[in-house]
């Protein structure tokens, strides 16, 4: 079992906290270089959490639990329209990051007005490419409870989130609704504000660790950390992608940002324990820049 953190500190000998998770067995999920302040986000053995935490002391970094690490989360908005963006929507997407998630916005093509909203089906599909999806929406209660039809078949777990109080019952289609978020033309620092995105941060975390706690029934032969780093290690094509975390991860997969086209045939050739990436794993095109995407198979649909 593996503890996900986020490491940030000096980039003076950062080199030594890198071999020292190495060395444990850990990864690192992904690396940020922010001026003179580098970030990490690791997975180590649950054992080894306090020399991790001794070892950055000594360095003068931090050490907090990255809960949310190693998921995508998608953070849909009606509209790409000023009066839904970027107000709320990235208030909520840069929060959720602080707990180590890897978030996407996505701005629907025509989700103004609640009599014309609408989702395409290309939009349904890269939404599903994620582990969850938030949807964020406005501050009436009829308009959120007419706007159902854009999430009410979406196959990953939804959350909602606005202005007022609504029964979860009244929103066919999500998993959870989290009230006090709705569009405000601010950014989201007042107390109210900051305690309805940890009432997020929670509700979110809980759902995730449902979907791992039903994965580890029967969970896939590799866990996708160990997926992510042998890509990076076998496919040298990641090394010229520029894009932050070239091999993201999520809870039964990777995306890769390689073209499908040109490179998914190296990456089903990557050997993961005894096996080939392809034989464990569906490799599909992403709806989101033609990325590759691994999903990885359980273990009873393989042996």
């Amino acid at each position: 079992m593996y503890e996900t953190l986020t490491y940030s500190g000096g980039v003076h000998k950062n080199e030594e906290i890198k071999e020292l998770i190495e060395d444990m067995g850990g990864f690192v999920l992904q690396e940020n270089i922010l001026q003179m302040v580098l970030i990490l986000t690791l997975a180590v053995p649950i054992e080894d959490v306090e020399k991790v935490k001794e070892k950055a002391k000594k360095l003068r970094g931090k050490i907090k639990v990255a809960p949310m690490a190693g998921t995508e989360i998608a953070i849909v908005s009606p509209t790409l329209a000023r009066h839904h963006l970027p107000h709320s929507a990235c208030d909520i997407s840069e929060y959720l990051r602080r707990f180590g998630a890897k978030d996407n916005m996505i701005g629907l093509a025509r989700g103004a007005g609640k009599g014309i909203s609408g989702i395409e089906e290309d939009e349904k599909r890269l939404i599903e490419e994620h582990d969850m999806a938030v949807f964020a929406l406005g501050s009436f209660h009829q308009c959120i409870k007419d706007k159902t039809h854009l999430f009410d078949d979406i196959n990953v777990p939804v959350v909602v989130t606005g202005a007022p109080e609504i029964d979860i019952n009244d929103l066919p289609g999500a998993d959870a609704y989290v009230s006090g978020l709705g569009r405000i033309p601010r950014r989201l620092k007042r107390g109210e504000d900051i305690r309805a995105l940890k009432k997020l941060a929670d509700v979110v975390e809980n759902i995730l660790d449902l979907r791992r706690r039903e994965m580890a029934q029967d969970p896939p032969l590799a866990p996708s950390i160990l997926v992510k780093t042998e890509i990076e290690n076998q496919v040298l094509a990641i090394e010229d992608v520029y894009s932050p975390t070239p091999v993201t991860s999520q809870l039964d997969g990777v995306r890769v940002k390689l073209d499908y086209d040109k490179y998914n045939e190296d990456i089903g050739h990557v050997k993961i324990n005894n096996y080939l990436l392809g034989d464990i794993s569906e490799i599909t095109r992403s709806k989101m820049y033609n990325y590759t995407l691994v999903k990885l198979l359980s273990e009873s649909s393989i042996i």
